[in-house]
């Protein structure tokens, strides 16, 4: 019989997936940090390991789930898991908003490549291909998950798929004031992004709504 005075276990909401990508964030930075600093170090790898806690007191590497002290049918449901995280990545691939993403970031380096490299080295154009991209890989991650397991997964990473969009449109109300693109490229270029980012507005909005009805109207 269950313990009666055991507590449900807590469903993350965006704002603790906020807080978790924000620390990966920090242990990313500080990963490329450490890759500088012992870049010509014969002992580089062990070096990096130890300071980013990825090796035990011995010296001996650790897997991410060595932390946890797991039954073998734990461990077996959680190999399903990483299995079924990989297919929805691919998953993530056919959703035509993610579609819309890509076509954008495709059609972007064509039309730069076709103005050259005065237009494609411009720091307005260097800054609204890296925004495409990094909304690319945001909306990637976002729409990974089509089942709606981690609604507070989705809604953070959309979160940032629409800050990237944002930073998209500021450099191509730069690029505009420049005359980057010529008109015809200029029109269509600002029609993709309000598309994707009008898009994810909706997205967030809908899973806002699924998230409060799942937690009775909070």
């Amino acid at each position: 019989m269950a313990d009666e005075h055991e507590q449900p276990e807590k469903v993350w909401d965006e704002y603790d997936w906020e807080r978790f990508l924000r620390d990966q964030d920090l242990r990313t930075e500080r990963y490329l940090d450490l890759l500088e600093r012992y870049a010509n170090h014969p002992e580089r790898d062990e070096l990096i390991a130890l300071e980013m806690g990825w090796t035990d007191s011995n010296g001996e590497e650790e897997g991410f789930w060595d932390h946890f002290d797991l039954e073998d049918e734990e461990a077996a449901d959680l190999t399903e898991m990483e299995t079924a995280d990989a297919e929805w990545a691919d998953r993530a691939e056919v959703h035509p908003l993610y579609q819309a993403s890509f076509e954008l970031t495709v059609w972007l380096d064509e039309a730069l490549e076709r103005r050259g490299p005065a237009v494609a080295m411009h720091p307005a154009a260097v800054e609204l291909s890296r925004q495409a991209c990094i909304l690319g890989g945001k909306l990637a991650a976002a729409l990974s998950d089509p089942e709606g397991s981690e609604l507070g997964m989705t809604i953070a990473y959309l979160k940032r798929a629409l800050r990237a969009a944002n930073l998209a449109l500021n450099a191509y109300a730069e690029a505009h004031k420049e005359h980057l693109f010529g008109r015809t490229r200029d029109k269509r270029l600002r029609e993709q992004l309000f598309f994707v980012r009008d898009g994810i507005v909706v997205l967030m909005g809908e899973n806002r709504a699924e998230w409060r009805r799942r937690q009775g109207g909070r």
